[in-house]
């Protein structure tokens, strides 16, 4: 059964935020060769339609209902299968959201610097809309693959030698990872003759003792996949430097990317991998490990020589809460995961964009050294400030709940005490670093004799700079204003997530359309055909 508001778009809004990019991507690529002044405005229009769009499939999704759609019209598992719940829905919003904010500061100028830049942009948030609605395993694979392709081209958007240099570690890193996600989906397949995760779901619960290590082996190998992608211990290494050398429109955008690999894992061990042989087989190494994530996270913030730098450490201190709160396994702990998801990667993308103007306004270094600093950077230190409490996890932002969330809802597990120590651990090394930073950025002399005029900015702050981090900040601190609804659509959702029978059964139930027109129904009428 559809939800009400599927008839708006006569039952097709689910593949909607695949389609619109790849048709506005395609357009983009032409107008691009034709150096059209249409070229932003329509990237900018398609960002605005997906972001009205993932707010409809919110608002649909909130009922419970979990909505099937069948590509090509073949029933699941023989067909392509895409599928729209809570989570899904909500990965989607958040998505439009942040690309919304960094598409709107990249056209301050930043999307003039390379070939390409708004067709890369949505071929990337088709890939991620995919990653979230596909009810698929080979075809997440597609998608993996689609947004990193996407992913090369924009880290390389104004080539710079440090761009450069981080693109190769990153592009080596992912092929590794792809090459060991087909292995994993091949063994899968090869065991259940199936890759449809709602399919597998029901099969691999059912295999026969002497194929259950295979399988496991499988099933462990995809997960290690998907750590890559969201920076767990020790796979994350790629990303500090990385996200750092980015442009900083499209690293806010990143934000997103690594939360591609969290949901895959959130998924993966709640439906594919949650019964039968496999189930718990993500305990306790991911727990373990997420800890890990954070004590690493803290201290590469500590030690952090540049702005950006320390925001990207911020970004894996926030995968590893996400991660750990995942790997504990209980409704409570997910439905905190979720909460601390929506709030973290808002903040991120913030960040990123908040500390290029930083820079800017420092002459063009982001360095953690004293520096004069150009007129105006009032409005920067009072954005620095409310970013470090959300970075932080300090009240009374969401992030500061979401944390709260999951140490009490880890008080009911076996890691409880090194969970409460290294969270709060983490967020107090977190303050250290962000505090220390603040200091010397806005109010530490520079040293040396005389007093320095203050730098021209390396580049001029413009309305649609502000607009990105305002709207950014904003829709942070709205997530902050309504805890108490997002946290109920977090929690339903993250029992929508454990309870895996309906999602099982709205994909494998999902039954194809019947034809408008039947050919041979019509050449039988004629007598053209027996």
């Amino acid at each position: 059964m559809s939800a009400p508001g599927a008839m708006l778009f006569g039952g097709h809004e689910v593949v909607l935020p695949i389609v619109l990019p790849l048709v506005a991507g395609a357009l983009l690529v032409l107008l691009e060769r034709a150096r059209s002044r249409w070229t932003a405005p329509l990237g900018l229009a398609a960002t605005l339609a997906l972001l009205a769009l993932a707010i409809a499939l919110v608002r649909q999704a909130g009922d419970g209902t979990v909505q099937a759609y069948l590509l090509g019209n073949w029933q699941a598992p023989w067909g392509i299968a895409l599928a729209l719940d809570r989570l899904s829905a909500l990965m989607l919003l958040l998505t439009a959201a942040v690309a919304l904010g960094s598409l709107v500061y990249a056209s301050a100028g930043e999307h003039t610097r390379g070939p390409h830049f708004h067709s890369l942009f949505q071929f990337q948030l088709m890939g991620l809309n995919g990653a979230f609605l596909t009810a698929d395993l080979f075809n997440l694979f597609v998608f993996f693959e689609v947004l990193l392709a996407a992913s090369y081209g924009l880290l390389l958007h104004g080539a710079t030698r440090a761009r450069v240099q981080a693109s190769v570690h990153y592009v080596v890193f992912n092929l590794t990872g792809s090459a060991l996600f087909l292995i994993a989906v091949s063994l899968l397949y090869g065991l259940a003759g199936t890759l449809n995760m709602a399919d597998l779901a029901v099969k691999l619960a059912e295999l026969p003792p002497e194929n259950q290590r295979l399988a496991q082996a499988a099933a462990l190998m995809l997960l290690v996949v998907f750590a890559v992608k969201a920076a767990l211990l020790p796979l994350y290494f790629w990303l500090p430097d990385t996200y750092a050398a980015a442009s900083p429109p499209v690293a806010a955008l990143f934000a997103i990317m690594t939360k591609v690999g969290v949901y895959a894992i959130a998924r993966t061990t709640t439906l594919t991998f949650g019964a039968g042989a496999l189930a718990g087989i993500a305990t306790p190494a991911l727990p373990l490990l997420a800890l890990g994530t954070l004590v690493l996270a803290a201290i590469g913030a500590l030690a952090a020589v540049r702005l950006r730098g320390l925001v990207a450490y911020v970004v894996v201190a926030s995968a590893g809460t996400l991660l750990l709160a995942i790997g504990l396994g209980t409704p409570g702990t997910l439905a905190a995961a979720l909460f601390y998801l929506v709030h973290s990667t808002l903040a991120a993308a913030a960040w990123f964009l908040l500390a290029d103007r930083i820079g800017a306004a420092r002459g063009g270094s982001d360095r953690l050294t004293p520096a004069p600093l150009a007129a105006g950077w009032a409005p920067l230190g009072v954005a620095f400030l409310v970013a470090s409490v959300a970075a932080a996890g300090l009240p009374p932002l969401a992030g500061f709940l979401g944390k709260a969330l999951l140490l009490q809802a880890a008080g009911e597990t076996t890691l409880a005490v090194a969970v409460v120590a290294l969270v709060l651990g983490s967020s107090l090394a977190m303050i250290v670093a962000l505090a220390r930073a603040g200091s010397t950025l806005f109010w530490k002399p520079v040293d040396g004799p005389g007093t320095p005029v203050p730098a021209a900015p390396a580049d001029p702050n413009r309305p649609a700079h502000t607009l990105a981090i305002v709207g950014l900040l904003a829709a942070m601190l709205s997530a902050a204003a309504a805890a108490g609804p997002l946290g109920r659509y977090t929690g339903d959702a993250a029992a929508q997530l454990v309870a895996r029978t309906p999602y099982i059964q709205a994909v494998l139930g999902a039954r194809p359309v019947p034809p408008a027109y039947d050919v041979r129904q019509e050449m039988r009428a004629r007598g053209e055909l027996k």
